[in-house]
């Protein structure tokens, strides 16, 4: 009888240990902070690198113009090297993600980069006299300007079509002056 009573201590014990641990990870739950929001994002000022990617480019550059201020501009770089690629990034409002992308590059291969793997579709929209074509099924959708005089025009990211665009609408292309 001696056994019985050391193997409900035991188990007794055990029950208690896992009492003790779950109301330490409870209070540790609960009186740590701990934040589920993504981080705020810095917005970066892309007029200047506009200014000197322009001058350098061999193709009208774009970007947009009267935008509201609900669109972040996080990130912004001009690439000379490589076919002179062109690059903004936006937080659209609610918080999606929407890049212009321009290069001089193969088309090809710059709108499977650009756009992730996206793949075109059927669907052209007229977006301010110019005709985008609808690409689905990547890791982004994009609109892609093909009749850019020497290059090729992406907007993508994870945000909408209709957020895609607003920003294909608020493009000018321009070059230096």
């Amino acid at each position: 009888m001696a056994g019985t009573n050391g193997k409900q201590k035991t188990a007794k014990d055990m029950i208690l240990s896992l009492v003790l641990i779950g109301l330490a990870a409870a209070v540790v739950y609960v009186f740590v902070p701990h934040d589920d929001h993504a981080p705020d994002l810095k917005r970066v000022d892309y007029t200047v690198e506009t200014a000197g990617a322009r001058r350098a480019a061999s193709y009208p550059l774009a970007a947009p113009v009267g935008l509201p201020s609900t669109w972040k501009a996080t990130s912004v770089r001009f690439q000379g090297d490589d076919s002179d690629r062109w690059h903004l990034g936006f937080q659209a409002p609610g918080g999606q993600y929407v890049q212009v992308e321009q290069s001089a590059g193969k088309r090809a291969d710059f709108i499977d980069q650009a756009t992730q793997g996206a793949k075109a579709t059927k669907e052209t929209e007229r977006i301010d006299g110019r005709t985008w074509t609808r690409y689905t099924g990547g890791r982004y959708d994009g609109l892609v300007l093909e009749d850019t005089p020497g290059s090729t025009t992406v907007v993508a990211g994870t945000a909408s079509f209709d957020r895609l665009a607003t920003m294909a609408a608020a493009l000018e292309m321009k070059t230096a002056k």
